[in-house]
């Protein structure tokens, strides 16, 4: 543990205390707020277990019970938790049980009906989080339960090796009383033994003839004539005592049930031995200790049933005890030693505290220093502690020697860290006072003194030294605070600076001292540069590459005019659509061509070219151009396809991919032959289904010197309706392309003989990261033609 002695300061550093306090103070809520989550986490937990080994159901579905039950009675989650928690009633035998009832219909079936209860629980349950031993424990139990059921007093016994009983908590018991029955041997007929050792609660109304059958506290007096013993676990038993004779009816019966699984919960959370019972010894000591300066707590032992001294509790602290946490004055009282300062078993320190407890003479300890880790940051701090017997406790005061030596190396290490420097200027005495740091900013030989104030312009560039020096002229005159920026020339370099002061005036207003700070702004003027230049660059490039994108549109609109309206084409109605995956951009490498061939036949290519820009319309063209140019010329549709593979891999960007789909139509016998490079197969639509054509074999152009490629042939009939087009169509960022094929099938059965905007807009909702190009041929019945 740790303490620090604050002596008188002036003004300044009282503010600054009080700033550090304010800190402290939060921190400490925040840690509080915390462990409060935590505990009422574990709760949340415990509940969703019991409705999970109770039904069978998962982690979510308990949750979402507890939540739903909890909205159903106005009640918060964590309330219905211990509400659930503590209406679960034994297990009914087999055949009276329900086979499959949520364990949540069974705790509100077995929940007390009488009024209040479910407040009581849920009351009980939150004020349980913050108990922190059994004593505490048995106070809160008295506190919740006397006003519905007359509990004048409850105790908690802990069983002892050889089946004799401890008393670890009680509440209405005066202290002559709990001292008489502190320890209970093992008894024959002494009530809570017996329920104990029944595992049953023990339900005493009848105060006549239960004092024959059992040992009955405070017998023969009778001043608690109605009792119940409940066991909370397999040792420790809950004692209710009431002062009138009366049954404990069905519902408080019950609650009390609910109370007793409540507390056993909470006890297996404490997991220690039992507070030792507070004397007349702490209440005086605190008396004292209030109106004393320093850091002295009194320390009461906690002891195992051997006696052995396992750890020490703070029953008492002076208003300046400060530990290494930061906790103060009566924030300390209650604390373990073991659990705040754990590292402190086994030393000097705790051996010292052993010995002087043990009647040897006052410990007094060499300067030792301690070392805590606090929110991940170790902190270390030297100390020197005394410790002296008082009673059955120690009576512990020390000093911390090491406060000023780390503020001084703080205050080093935010400057160093800051790159700045104090500066303090006394107008009156001329002294002048300058860290270490300042003399490292300016770069000045500490050997040649500091600068007075007037003479500070003189070190600095002149083009900057006029405004530094009526900025010093203004404060020493009017008392005016300045922030100016300056450069300074060090060797070959300039280094950007900035100075900030504000003064200190008499009564009169003359000022009679100026103190501030210089802080070395280089590297963060230098990356304010680089920025600057930086996006200079950005916008240079931002225009090239918009200059690019227009071409490449200007280009695109005339190399592919789109039409406005279906066209007809040897009977067939045709019909474009070209979406860009930027709106209003379009620069990519889709395009399409559907032309009448000098033999009567029809063309239809789609082509997908990958990347965009410049370059992939330029390649679009040259694909564009060229199949049109061989099949006119008489070129099957495989040697187009392989001339123009061969074209890909010899040209200038040799680097250059595309997909390809050629069909060529005869309308003499209304056949269309087509042949395809890596391209998605057409989407056929007869008769009400739709239909994806197998693909002829075929390698996207420009992947291979030795492609093969073969094409297939099939006859349109009256009705028909092909669709031939490019990946974006089909392909969704995270979906299989088989996904999207299915989802053009059914979007072109969905869409009927609507046109094909209706089509697209069915398709493309939703994230698109590609161009879209899409012929859509129909062949009409006859009363269209």
């Amino acid at each position: 543990m740790t303490s620090e002695y604050v002596p008188a300061a002036d003004t300044g550093a009282v503010a600054e205390l009080a700033a550090l306090a304010r800190i402290v103070s939060r921190q400490r809520a925040e840690l509080d707020r915390l462990r409060e989550s935590v505990a009422a986490s574990a709760v949340v937990e415990r509940a969703k277990g019991a409705l999970m080994a109770t039904t069978g159901c998962s982690p979510d579905a308990a949750h979402e019970a507890l939540v739903q039950r909890a909205e159903a009675g106005n009640r918060t989650l964590l309330e219905e938790c211990w509400l659930t928690l503590g209406a679960l009633m034994p297990t009914l035998p087999a055949a009276a049980a329900p086979a499959a009832e949520p364990l949540v219909s069974a705790a509100a079936r077995e929940t007390p009906a009488g009024p209040g209860t479910a407040e009581i629980l849920g009351r009980l349950g939150k004020a349980l989080l913050h108990v922190s031993s059994p004593q505490e424990l048995a106070g809160t139990l008295r506190e919740q339960l006397a006003p519905r059921i007359d509990a004048d007093a409850v105790l908690l016994y802990r069983r002892l090796p050889g089946d004799g009983l401890e008393l670890v908590g009680h509440a209405g018991l005066d202290a002559t009383l709990a001292a008489q029955w502190h320890q209970v041997p093992p008894l024959h007929g002494f009530a809570p033994l017996e329920a104990l050792k029944a595992g049953e609660p023990l339900w005493l109304e009848h105060f006549t003839e239960d004092r024959q059958a059992f040992q009955l506290i405070d017998e023969p007096s009778g001043r608690w004539l109605s009792r119940a013993w409940l066991p909370v676990s397999a040792d420790t038993v809950l004692g209710v005592l009431r002062r009138r004779e009366a049954a404990f009816g069905r519902a408080d019966r019950e609650l009390l049930q609910s109370v007793a699984r409540l507390g056993a919960g909470r006890l297996s959370a404490l997991g220690a031995p039992a507070e030792p019972v507070s004397s007349d010894l702490s209440t005086a000591v605190q008396s004292v200790l209030d109106a004393l300066p320093g850091a002295t707590v009194l320390l009461i032992p906690l002891r195992t049933a051997a006696g052995e001294v396992e750890d020490y509790r703070i029953a008492a602290a002076t208003p300046g005890a400060v530990d290494i946490l930061g906790r103060t004055g009566r924030e300390l009282i209650g604390s373990h030693i073991l659990e705040s300062y754990p590292s402190v078993a086994g030393e000097s320190l705790w051996q010292g505290y052993l010995k002087t407890l043990g009647g040897g003479e006052p410990y007094e300890g060499e300067p030792f220093v301690y070392e805590e880790i606090v929110a991940g940051v170790t902190v270390t701090a030297t100390y020197s502690v005394r410790a002296a017997r008082l009673g059955d406790g120690l009576l512990v005061t020390w000093l911390r020697h090491d406060t000023e030596e780390r503020q001084e190396q703080r205050l080093a290490d935010m400057q160093r860290l800051g790159n700045l420097g104090w500066a303090n200027w006394n107008l009156i005495t001329h002294q002048v006072n300058w860290s270490s740091q300042v003399y490292t900013i300016l770069g000045r030989d500490p050997g040649r003194g500091a600068v007075p104030l007037d003479l500070l312009p003189d070190l600095v560039l002149p083009e900057d030294a006029h405004a530094l020096a009526r900025a010093v002229s203004e404060l020493a005159r009017t008392g005016r605070p300045f922030d100016v920026p300056f450069r300074i020339r060090t060797g070959n370099a300039v280094r950007h600076l900035r100075a900030v002061a504000e003064a200190v005036s008499a009564a009169d207003g003359t000022v009679v001292e100026v103190h501030g700070f210089v802080q070395d702004l280089t590297a963060q003027r230098s990356a304010e540069l680089a920025l600057v230049d930086s996006e200079r660059a950005i916008l240079v490039q931002r225009g090239v590459i918009d200059a690019e994108r227009a071409l490449a549109a200007r280009l695109q609109h005339a190399l592919l005019p789109l039409p406005s309206n279906p066209v007809r084409l040897h009977g067939l109605r045709v019909e474009v659509a070209y979406l860009p995956a930027q709106a209003g951009v379009h620069v990519g490498g889709d395009w399409f061509s559907a032309i009448e061939l000098p033999d009567e036949s029809g063309l239809f290519v789609v082509g997908d070219v990958a990347g965009h820009g410049v370059d992939a319309v330029a390649t679009m063209a040259q694909l564009r151009f060229t199949a049109k140019g061989m099949v006119s010329t008489g070129s099957s549709l495989t040697g187009a396809l392989a001339r123009l593979n061969f074209l890909l891999l010899h040209s200038r960007d040799a680097q250059s991919t595309a997909t390809l789909v050629l069909a060529r139509y005869d309308p003499a016998e209304r056949r269309l032959a087509w042949a395809q490079a890596g391209h998605p197969p057409p989407l056929l639509v007869r008769g009400g289904k739709a239909y994806l054509l197998d693909r002829p074999a075929g390698m996207l152009l420009g992947a291979s010197a030795n492609p093969v490629y073969e094409s297939a042939e099939f006859q349109l009939e009256p009705g028909d309706r092909l669709l031939l087009y490019t990946d974006g169509l089909v392909e969704r960022p995270g979906e299989d392309i088989d996904a999207g094929l299915d989802r053009l099938a059914a979007a072109a059965l969905a869409a009927g003989p609507a046109t094909l905007d209706a089509l697209l807009t069915a398709m493309l909702a939703g994230e698109r990261r590609d161009d879209v190009c899409v012929l859509d041929i129909r062949v009409p019945v006859e009363d269209e033609e």
